[in-house]
């Protein structure tokens, strides 16, 4: 009888436990612990250099940790994972400027996006079967852009790209979403809706939101990290963490 599969060793989508991570003696990473649960929408603030964007790189197999425990799903453990792998695996990320194929319409770069694997010309010219139409209007629907649909994506705001790009992350059906700061250059309008559309993805899908933009933070209305130094400074509702003594002399300022 073939052995089943290894004892889940967290109920936690993510699970980072003593993770650290050094560069030429510098600790970006420093002893760092830090949970996502499935469906559960988080968000991650902290000063310049405090070791966000190397945790993201940790999480998506573009950096290796020096040190600690980086499981997936309970199971998985992505140190030995690559960027390839963790996209296979659920793990979707955004980067802060979005990465659209402009010359096409919305709709063809949600179609790309459906079918990453069979390349541009096999998908823009196949016949769209009647489950991938629909997919594409539920996406549509999702990230507001019902009446963009035949637009080319060159033509779209700077906003309406960044809903465009998580549309087309969310066309991979990731588990988890990794967000960088998808408020930065937004107008205010824009940042709400970004900020309701996240929670609304939320649910279907775990979402890591890191952002600098306090009343984006705000408008996400959920669970709060605050790194400095690699490490977790404090947690929690939004409030709890701005009231910190120590969040208050690092980042918020008095």
């Amino acid at each position: 009888m073939s052995p089943g599969p290894a004892p889940r060793a967290t109920s936690a989508l993510l699970y980072l436990d003593g993770v650290s991570k050094s560069f030429d003696g510098f600790r970006a990473i420093n002893g760092l612990s830090f949970i996502v649960e499935p469906g559960e929408l988080h968000a991650v603030i902290g000063p310049n250099g405090a070791g966000k964007t190397t945790m993201m790189d940790i999480v998506t197999g573009k950096t290796k940790p020096d040190e600690g425990t980086v499981l997936w799903d309970g199971r998985v453990d992505l140190a030995q994972i690559d960027e390839a792998g963790s996209a296979r695996l659920g793990i979707g990320r955004k980067f802060q400027k979005p990465t659209v194929f402009e010359t096409h319409s919305v709709e063809d770069n949600l179609l790309l996006a459906l079918n990453a694997d069979r390349g541009v010309f096999a998908t823009l010219f196949a016949t769209l079967s009647a489950a991938q139409a629909t997919r594409i209007d539920d996406l549509l629907a999702l990230v507001r852009l019902e009446d963009r649909r035949h637009t080319l994506a060159g033509g779209l705001s700077h906003g309406q790209k960044q809903w465009l790009e998580i549309g087309m992350l969310l066309a991979q059906d990731p588990k988890l979403l990794l967000v960088d700061e998808p408020a930065a250059g937004m107008t205010d309008d824009e940042t709400m809706r970004t900020a309701q559309l996240l929670r609304d993805i939320a649910g279907d899908h775990a979402v890591v939101v890191v952002e600098h933009d306090m009343a984006f933070v705000q408008a996400l209305d959920c669970c709060v990290t605050v790194l400095h130094q690699g490490t977790v400074l404090a947690d929690g509702s939004l409030a709890h963490v701005s009231a910190v003594p120590a969040v208050i002399d690092v980042y918020l300022g008095r």
